[in-house]
């Protein structure tokens, strides 16, 4: 678990840093497409993400072939994925908070949900546990 959160934490500051400089730093690149800057960032985020878990935290789990993991990985992260999204849009379109705080705010709400989903998919699907092998 300790591994699984350094990594997150890893990916949890490309994912803030890189969205927070899109959309709130200089020249406010993607200031009107927040959801935008938050997607690409988010994607960076994942294969940061992806690197560590498979060469670091499930290392001993890998079972699979790289592209095949990924392909896998990126779909429980693609689910995962719009949960800040989800909350990002509803803060800024629905209730009407623009603010960078806002956004950060319901960024990181979506993205602590977003690490249960990935957690669990990563532990069930992406890295399961290698099956014993059977006595002869």
């Amino acid at each position: 678990m300790a591994q699984f959160l350094t990594v997150g934490g890893v990916a949890f500051v490309v994912d803030m840093g890189l969205f927070n400089l899109l959309a709130h730093g200089p020249g406010h690149l993607l200031a009107h497409k927040i959801v935008t800057a938050s997607i690409i960032a988010a994607l960076v985020a994942t294969l940061v993400s992806w690197m560590g878990n498979r060469h670091w935290t499930f290392s001993d789990r890998r079972s699979r072939r790289g592209p095949h993991e990924l392909a896998i990985y990126a779909t429980i992260n693609l689910v995962a994925l719009l949960v800040p999204q989800v909350t990002l849009y509803v803060t800024t379109y629905w209730i009407g908070a623009t603010g960078p705080l806002a956004a950060n705010v319901a960024k990181v709400l979506g993205i602590g949900i977003g690490t249960v989903v990935r957690y669990t998919g990563y532990k069930l699907w992406a890295f399961p546990a290698r099956s014993a092998p059977t006595p002869a």
